[in-house]
């Protein structure tokens, strides 16, 4: 019924397929740290060229943090404004990092920070006066 090539390219095939499926790597579980952040919150105020801490509540972390963090100011309508990195380099374990307030804002009441990491998160809307 079919012939000794057609068996033959039958099988490769098949053996081939299974070698991929065997070999596939396997996923790894993964620590995520999403530490809530703490300051600014939404009755925050800041100016313009001033210094400030962003704090986050850095208690129960996993057991490893493989990423640095960062710190970005945004506008909760992401088409208002470019984001603008305050911070690089640091660890989401210091629970706390001070960035200078850019002097190239408007003043709004919907600013956001934003700490990656693990993950983003994104503190509630705050207020930037110039």
């Amino acid at each position: 019924m079919y012939s000794t090539i057609t068996l033959s390219i039958l099988v490769s095939a098949m053996a081939c397929i299974f070698t991929t499926v065997v070999a596939a790597p396997t996923l790894q579980l993964r620590d995520v740290f999403s530490p809530p952040i703490l300051v600014p919150n939404a009755a925050t105020v800041w100016f313009a060229g001033q210094h400030h801490n962003v704090t986050w509540d850095a208690s129960n972390p996993p057991k490893s943090i493989s990423n640095v963090a960062s710190i970005v100011l945004k506008t909760a309508v992401s088409s208002d404004w470019i984001p603008l990195t305050l911070a690089e380099g640091f660890s989401l374990l210091d629970g706390s990092h001070e960035i200078v307030v850019p002097t190239n804002v408007t003043s709004r009441n919907d600013w956001e920070i934003v700490l990656f990491g693990d993950s983003g998160d994104v503190s509630p809307a705050f207020t930037i006066h110039t």
